[in-house]
């Protein structure tokens, strides 16, 4: 039986039976939340670092950033400087508060502003995540640049231009973001080649993808045909692709069934998804379900946190499956997570 958090997670992956679910929490939150983490790690919890896998250099802008305060917090302002025109967006404390992209004629400063990027593999960041984490975790391969690694109608809709502007534009097929995504997807292929040269097996997609706020149709029409190119490059050199996919997925089920997509990064159930863990694994049975346990789970008192750490492990397996802290760290966490750990070693 594998004994190191590691090993499980390889069987796991590897489509072995479960004997003891992995629970991981991603390493942004260890980076970023000021709490008893080596506690935790100690009783058994996991982690899953995220590396980049490809260098960008871009010749095209300048990013200059500043800081201030506003309101008692900090506020972080980012210019992208181009010679057609300039950029700017601004942050107040960890949330955007203003986008790069406000109106069609800024698509084509971004355009401007990707010209002559390069792209080269680079397995130093992953190499040396692997040695820090030894045997408590995994790490996971992505294609981070000016975006934030992403398809681009995801970037442009996320990082770049907000679901207002961006669902405006490509309803009306608005040119200069038709011509800025042609782009980008050129880019992202190239992102995805150099990807499969790393050491990394899993490739993530940080997609943050609710169809709600994308539809069926469009997803049909923008991502499933990037998908199809992006699939056979990595299988082609053994890779897994994994797609962060949070929020309500019940309406193109069969879409990603029908997708090579290995696996579906912080699955979660209702409200904020649309389908159980039972019919997540129905409609995908060979896809890994990488599984965050609802945050208001978390809140409704011990008994029940258990009750739902044993259910979603049922429904899961007996493979391909892991639990996760990917969305925010669970309220109470120094009482909820042992609990969560505790159920999943009494299944053990």
């Amino acid at each position: 039986m594998p004994t190191t958090i590691r090993q499980r997670f390889e069987r796991a992956l590897g489509g072995e039976p479960v004997e003891r679910p992995v629970y991981a929490v991603y390493d942004w939150f260890v980076q970023h939340r000021a709490i008893d983490w080596e506690r935790l790690f100690a009783l058994g919890l996991g982690q899953i670092n995220h590396a980049n896998v490809v260098r960008h250099a871009h010749p095209g802008f300048e990013l200059v950033e500043t800081t201030s305060e506003q309101d008692g917090r900090v506020r972080r302002d980012v210019r992208l400087v181009t010679d057609a025109g300039e950029l700017h967006e601004w942050y107040l404390g960890e949330w955007r508060q203003e986008y790069f992209i406000k109106r069609p004629e800024d698509y084509r400063i971004m355009l401007g502003a990707l010209e002559g990027v390069q792209i080269t593999p680079d397995d130093s960041a992953f190499l040396a995540s692997e040695a820090r984490l030894g045997d408590d975790g995994i790490t996971v391969g992505q294609v981070q640049g000016l975006g934030n690694g992403r398809t681009p109608p995801m970037v442009v809709q996320i990082d770049w231009a907000g679901l207002e502007r961006f669902s405006l534009d490509l309803a009306s097929e608005e040119p200069a973001l038709m011509e800025l995504l042609e782009c980008m997807t050129e880019i992202h292929l190239h992102e995805i080649r150099a990807a499969a040269q790393s050491s990394a097996t899993q490739i993530k997609l940080w997609e943050n993808l609710s169809i709600e706020t994308l539809g069926p149709r469009l997803y049909r029409r923008h991502l499933v045909p990037l998908y199809e190119q992006i699939i056979p490059i990595l299988d082609a050199a053994g890779k897994r692709l994994l797609v962060h996919y949070d929020g309500q997925l019940r309406s193109i089920a069969e879409d990603i069934s029908a997708l090579g997509i290995d696996g579906i990064d912080s699955f979660t159930e209702a409200p904020e998804g649309d389908m159980t863990v039972a019919e997540a694994r129905a409609a995908w049975p060979e896809k890994f379900l990488w599984v965050h346990l609802n945050l208001g789970w978390y809140e409704r008192g011990e008994g029940y946190l258990r009750e739902q750490v044993r259910r979603v492990c049922e429904q899961a397996g007996p493979g391909r499956y892991c639990l996760m802290i990917s969305e925010e760290v669970p309220p109470d966490w120094e009482r909820t997570v042992p609990a969560a750990l505790g159920e999943l070693a009494a299944m053990s």
